[in-house]
């Protein structure tokens, strides 16, 4: 029998009029410290996007989701963010934000594959 892991996890919302407070789940960011796993999946739905607001610049958000996985993954593409040891990296991604991408609350559990969870979050709670 596999051992179950902690591990913990954001969704990532696009909250295009902040004012609002009216968000779509466009991705997920996954991090279990014991199996050395950061890892982020995205699904943007263009057209939920545009129904929220007409106006959201999908394109941007795309960008600001990619730059959310290179910090993920470690890029040095990521600058400093992407250099930085794996916690802190999840530190970068988890901190609250005023911006159009916004990690929602962290939330945590146990899993034998936290890649293998990251996919089943992304389906249950982004597509």
């Amino acid at each position: 029998m596999t051992a179950r892991m902690p591990f913990q996890y954001v969704v990532l919302r696009c909250v295009p009029r902040v004012d609002r407070e009216e968000f779509v789940n466009v991705g997920v960011v996954v991090y279990c410290q014991q199996a050395e796993v950061l890892e982020a999946r995205c699904h943007v739905d263009r057209d939920r996007l545009v129904a929220l607001s007409p106006d959201v610049d999908v394109d941007a958000v795309c960008s600001a989701l990619a730059a959310v996985e290179a910090v993920c993954r470690g890029d040095e593409s990521a600058g400093a963010a992407g250099r930085a040891a794996r916690g802190t990296r999840f530190g970068f991604v988890k901190a609250p934000r005023s911006t159009v991408v916004q990690p929602g609350p962290v939330h945590g559990g146990t899993t034998t594959d936290p890649s293998a969870e990251l996919e089943h979050l992304l389906d249950r709670l982004v597509r």
